[in-house]
């Protein structure tokens, strides 16, 4: 596999890390349409785990089956496929290194009355199962944000002893914060840089709105005049956030959304700095070649082609 110069000049950036960590995260960078950029699309699919079966495949039944995941990833051309447990389990023989995958060890569900997510999986399925990575989410601001972030820290600590890359999702919710203030941007900064402190290699958090929270971060917010108005201004903000953008951040893609406005917050990422997106429902909530198509624009959209 073949390194270019601007993956390198981004492993670069993580001074710590063994070699084989920086080749699990050269695999994913490399990987796919996008490979060797440094932008990265990944298809994550947990919600079935967080929303249920029905609210996340009724609408298009083909992905009730594993298999179509991954087929529309590596069919796609994405950089990696992240999934719970069992559906890694169900497609790692058939797609044995045909796409770089990333098992994510921690979940919630809809039945939840905490904001607080279980242990699923171990470093140890994600060897077994030739992953590149872990995944793992955090909620900033939870009553239980301690205990995950000490989760968080043990199991990041075993995943790169043993070469693995570390994806942290952080999620702001619960505890003080407001629905609002959830995507706010100070408190989506202050997320991202959370993650980067606990030595996530790829952070992924939501597109920050306008909104400022925290009272005393919105005095500096307007002191030192950090521009707000703009998605692409606040996607800057959160990449130098993340140690001056020395960290990869993707932009999850929420809820479905139309096509339209799916694409202008994707250039906004791009316009930012951003490395990328991790798009789940946006994509196989849609009909397969709807999805192959809409995934074909994003990726030229970061080529800088559409």
């Amino acid at each position: 596999m073949k390194i270019t110069t601007r993956v390198r000049k981004i492993l670069s950036h993580y001074e710590s890390d063994s070699p084989g960590t920086k080749a699990n995260l050269a695999r994913i960078l490399m990987h796919g349409r996008l490979g060797g950029s440094g932008k990265l699309v990944i298809l994550p699919v947990d919600q079935g785990f967080e929303h249920g079966p029905a609210r996340s495949f009724a609408i298009n039944p083909d992905a009730y089956d594993p298999h179509y995941h991954w087929r529309l990833a590596i069919d796609a051309g994405l950089s990696a496929f992240a999934s719970p447990l069992g559906m890694i389990e169900a497609g790692a023989d058939s797609f044995a290194g045909a796409i770089p995958s990333i098992l994510k060890i921690n979940s919630s569900n809809s039945h939840a009355t905490t904001k607080d997510q279980a242990v699923t999986a171990t470093v140890e399925d994600a060897l077994r199962l030739g992953c590149a990575a872990i995944g793992f989410t955090i909620y900033p601001g939870s009553e239980h944000q301690f205990d995950m972030i000490e989760e968080l820290r043990q199991i990041a600590l075993e995943a790169k002893a043993y070469g693995l890359a570390v994806v942290v999702w952080s999620y702001p919710r619960g505890g003080n914060l407001s629905k609002e203030g959830e995507t706010a941007l100070d408190v989506t900064a202050y997320a991202a840089h959370t993650a980067a402190l606990l030595g996530a290699h790829i952070i992924k958090v939501k597109p920050p709105a306008a909104h400022l929270e925290q009272s005393e971060a919105a005095k500096v917010y307007k002191s030192e005049s950090i521009d707000t108005t703009t998605l692409s201004a606040r996607i800057s903000h959160i990449i130098q956030s993340s140690f001056a953008g020395k960290r990869i951040v993707v932009f999850s893609g929420g809820a479905a959304k139309g096509l339209e406005g799916l694409y202008d917050e994707i250039r906004a990422i791009r316009d930012g700095g951003g490395f990328g997106s991790i798009i789940g429902r946006n994509t196989f909530q849609r009909p397969r070649e709807d999805a192959l198509e809409m995934l074909n624009t994003i990726i030229r959209i970061y080529q800088n082609k559409a």
